[in-house]
C-alpha cells in the first residue's frame, strides 16, 4: 500500500478531468499557435480559452493574463519587472518576513542591484504587522509583495488592507497566490493589487506552468526576449498543452470550490483533533481562523522532524517548504513567527487535497501517534 500522501502544498497530482482536456493537445493539436493557418488557430484558440478560465477564477480581464512557466517565474517577472520598468518612481522594495525563496531571492538579487530591501515583521499567528508595514513605507517605496496565503503555516495575509495602504501612496502591490488559489477566496478587484502570481501545480495542473495577473496600467519590463508571445513579455513559443491544463483545472477551481474547500477543512481538521486527542501536548502554528482549509502546521515537542518524517513510513509529508526539505534547522517562518524552540525542531506540515479521503486521515493519523510515541519511549 503507498504511503498516505499530505503534501498536496508541496504539489498535487492532475486532475483526471485536467488530463483529459490536455490530451488532444499532446496527440493531434500540434500546431505552433503563432502560425496563420488552421493547425495554428486550433491551438491558438485554446490559449486564449485558458486564458479566460484563468481570468474567470480571480475575476480580471483575459488580456490581463500572462502565461508563464511557474509560479517562481511568475514572482520573478513581477519583482524584477516591476523594480527595471519604474525604477525612476522609485527604488524601495517591500517583502514580509515569511516569503517563499521564489520572492526572497528576487529581493535579495535586487538589492545587489540598487534596490534597498526591508522586511514587514509577522505576529506569532504568522500574520503580517500593518502598523509595522506603514512604518517601513518611504517616499522611495516602489513595490510591496507580501504571499496571500503561507505555504508553511497556511495564514491567510491581510492583502487588501497592504493594498488599501499602498495605493494612496502609488506603492505597487503583488501577491504570490501559488497556495490559496483554488483554496481561498483570490479575486483581484476584492485584494486591491496590481500582480498575482499563480502556480499550475498547487492547483491539479501539470508542473511547468505558471500565470500572472498584470492589472492594466501596470508597466513591467520584458522577462524573456525575443519574439511578441503574451504581450510581448515573455518570448517563446506557448506550452499549448500545459497551458490548456492549467485553465481547465481554474475553471474546476471555480465550479467546485465550495465542496472542495469544505471538504479539505474537514479533513484537515479530522486529523488534528485526533492527534491533539492521543498526543496531547502538541503546538498548532499559524492562525487558527484566517487559514486556508488544506493546511496544518503542526509542532511536536523536543522531537527532530526530520527524523519523524523518517519514522512516518506510511506517510508522505515535509517539515515546511518542499523546497528545503531535508534540513535539519527550523525554518525561518516559524522563526519569524517567535515558535518555541522545542515546538518549532519537531514542526511538519500536513497539507491535505481535494482527493484525501477519511481512510487515508486515520490512516495517517495511526502512522503519525505511533512514531511519535516511539521516539518519545525511545528519549526515555
Amino acid at each position: 500500500m503507498k504511503p498516505v500522501y499530505l503534501d498536496y502544498n508541496a504539489t498535487t497530482p492532475i486532475d483526471p478531468e485536467v488530463l483529459e482536456a490536455m490530451r488532444p493537445y499532446l496527440e493531434k493539436h500540434f500546431g505552433n499557435p503563432s502560425s496563420s493557418h488552421w493547425y495554428g488557430t486550433q491551438t491558438k484558440d485554446a490559449i486564449e480559452m485558458a486564458r479566460s478560465q484563468v481570468a474567470d477564477l480571480i475575476n480580471c480581464r483575459p488580456d490581463e493574463i500572462v502565461f508563464t512557466g511557474s509560479g517562481t517565474e511568475s514572482n520573478n517577472a513581477a519583482i524584477k519587472g516591476t523594480a527595471f520598468a519604474n525604477a525612476d518612481r522609485g527604488n524601495h522594495l517591500i517583502i514580509s518576513s515569511i516569503e517563499h525563496a521564489a520572492v526572497t531571492e528576487v529581493g535579495r538579487y535586487l538589492e545587489t542591484k540598487g534596490f534597498p530591501l526591508s522586511y514587514i515583521p509577522v505576529d506569532e499567528t504568522g500574520f503580517v504587522n500593518l502598523s509595522a508595514l506603514e512604518k517601513t513605507i518611504m517616499p522611495e517605496t516602489l513595490l510591496i509583495s507580501v504571499m496571500h496565503a503561507n505555504n508553511e503555516v497556511g495564514t491567510i495575509e491581510p492583502i487588501a488592507e497592504i493594498a488599501a495602504l499602498a495605493r494612496g501612496k502609488g506603492i505597487i502591490v503583488h501577491t504570490d497566490a501559488a497556495q490559496s488559489v483554488g483554496k481561498t477566496k483570490t479575486d483581484v478587484e476584492e485584494l486591491g493589487v496590481d500582480l498575482l502570481s499563480i502556480a499550475g501545480h498547487k492547483l491539479y495542473a501539470p508542473k511547468g506552468i505558471g500565470a500572472l495577473y498584470i492589472r492594466e496600467g501596470i508597466d513591467l519590463e520584458k522577462f524573456m526576449h525575443g519574439a511578441g508571445h503574451e504581450r510581448n513579455l515573455r518570448a517563446g513559443t506557448e506550452n499549448v498543452p500545459s497551458i490548456v491544463g492549467l485553465g481547465k483545472a481554474c475553471e474546476i477551481a471555480k465550479r467546485d470550490f465550495e465542496k472542495n474547500t469544505s471538504h479539505m477543512k474537514k479533513m484537515r481538521d479530522r486529523l488534528f483533533d485526533g492527534l491533539q486527542k492521543r498526543l496531547g501536548d502538541i503546538r498548532l502554528n499559524g492562525h487558527p481562523e484566517l487559514c486556508i482549509p488544506n493546511t496544518l502546521s503542526v509542532g511536536f515537542p523536543n522531537i527532530d522532524a526530520t527524523f519523524l518524517l523518517s519514522e512516518m513510513t506510511n506517510v508522505a509529508a515535509s517539515a515546511g517548504s518542499a523546497c528545503h526539505a531535508g534540513s535539519s534547522t527550523a525554518s525561518s517562518v516559524l522563526g519569524s513567527m517567535r515558535v518555541p524552540q522545542k515546538y518549532a525542531m519537531g514542526t511538519i506540515r500536513l497539507s491535505v487535497g481535494k482527493m484525501t479521503t477519511e481512510d487515508e486521515i486515520d490512516r495517517a493519523m495511526e502512522s503519525i501517534c505511533n512514531a511519535v510515541e516511539r521516539i518519545n519511549l525511545s528519549m526515555k
